[in-house]
């Protein structure tokens, strides 16, 4: 891609304006789940739920995301990504209050169920609309964006901890979060930029492969593009399932097998993406300095030694200081596997995205059920060793955003 020349005045306004509305959606998307989470422990006693069914409790989140798998790509067709990002947003902090606030275990697993749905189409949607204010940019943001999500996913971690401090009912918490990030959300929609799919199209055609002749060369099928997405989908695999060790299980493995205190249990996951925040807010710089593949593979090992320092750990503050590595090591994998998704050639708009969503939202579904029942075989700490192997997968197929990620 050749860079853009600089933009008039009034398209610099509108870039900024649209760049602080985007980051306002990742920053809310952040942050409303978040709040649910240093709770969990609470919701596991609540409930009475071994290790093992509190794993299988979890995963309706991610089955959500899986059955909504299809959706995003012809509903961000129809309605557009910011009204779809905005509107999904404010559903999503009310499934999050209805599952957190209605004590019954069956209602938890739906409100999680239809939350998962939602969040896979406002991750879609926020993705879609910051790739394009990055295309009007002419420059690399998507990094500093997502860095906007680790820091709502702070506050709402830092909002969920000071609850459970203060024993704050889960009702009154979830309603006061929701009603907060849902109308972060709603202003977040006068500033965002509406979609140019011709635009996207000519982007793919200048990112594709080209022959001898200098001719874009496409794959023959829609289908040998989206199986060209595996590599990239395994990078944003192993970021993810960092992030799924400190949302679902930090808590839990600091108060049970590490013995902190309630007001420190939900720090474990503050830590992860505090430092992937600063990790994010560094990462354009990193990928332009270094390129997306030797940024990835330096996470990749920062991953394997953080949560092996987690799973080793004799204090809670060694997990903290591994949950913070592991956190700055997954930063920029997410947001460079789905830039290079969102131009890979061959198929429609937020199909790539779509695709590559999916794949994370499967892996999310078999992830705390079988760390539940190894939890419950052999204990939590030995479950946690799993988890420094995404680092090695990280490692292994960064070489995927070579061609679709380089700038």
């Amino acid at each position: 891609m050749t860079p853009a020349s600089p933009p008039p005045a009034m398209d610099r306004l509108r870039i900024t304006r649209a760049r602080i509305a985007v980051s306002l959606l990742f920053l809310t998307n952040g942050a409303i789940f978040s709040n649910l989470l240093p709770r969990l422990p609470e919701i596991k006693d609540m409930y009475d739920l071994s290790n093992a069914l509190y794993g299988f409790a979890l995963i309706a989140f991610p089955i959500g995301g899986v059955v909504a798998g299809p959706l995003p790509a012809p509903i961000l067709r129809r309605f557009g990504t910011a009204r779809v990002a905005v509107v999904g947003s404010i559903l999503l902090a009310t499934a999050v209050f209805v599952a957190g606030s209605v004590p019954l275990v069956a209602v938890f697993w739906i409100g999680l169920f239809v939350a998962g749905m939602l969040d896979a189409l406002v991750d879609t949607a926020q993705n879609a609309q910051g790739l394009r204010v990055q295309r009007l940019a002419g420059t690399s943001i998507i990094n500093s964006m997502h860095a906007l999500w680790s820091v709502g996913a702070v506050i709402g971690g830092l909002m969920g901890t000071a609850a459970a401090a203060m024993n704050l009912p889960l009702p009154w918490h979830f309603l006061i979060s929701g009603v907060i990030f849902a109308a972060v959300a709603a202003f977040a929609m006068r500033w965002a930029v509406p979609d140019d799919h011709a635009e996207h199209a000519a982007t793919q055609a200048e990112n594709a492969p080209l022959d001898t002749a200098g001719i874009p060369k496409l794959p023959r099928s829609a289908g040998v593009a989206a199986l060209a997405l595996l590599p990239i989908a395994v990078v944003a695999m192993s970021g993810v399932l960092v992030e799924d060790v400190g949302s679902n299980w930090s808590a839990v493995y600091l108060r049970d097998a590490l013995g902190a205190p309630v007001g420190m249990v939900g720090l474990g996951y503050v830590s992860l993406v505090g430092a992937q925040f600063v990790g994010r807010l560094l990462g354009d710089r990193l990928i332009d300095a270094l390129g997306a593949v030797l940024v990835t593979r330096i996470g990749g090992v920062l991953i394997f030694v953080g949560l092996g320092a987690v799973a080793l750990a004799p204090t809670p503050w060694v997990a903290l200081a591994g949950f913070a590595l592991a956190g700055f090591g997954c930063a920029t994998m997410v947001p460079n596997a789905y830039a290079a998704a969102d131009r890979a050639p061959g198929l429609k708009p937020g199909t790539g995205l779509t695709l590559v969503s999916w794949c994370m939202r499967i892996v999310f579904v078999l992830s705390p059920p079988l760390i539940g029942l190894f939890a419950d075989a052999a204990g939590l700490r030995t479950a946690l060793f799993v988890f420094p192997l995404m680092g090695l997968f990280a490692f292994l197929f960064a070489g995927a955003l070579r061609v679709r990620a380089r700038r």
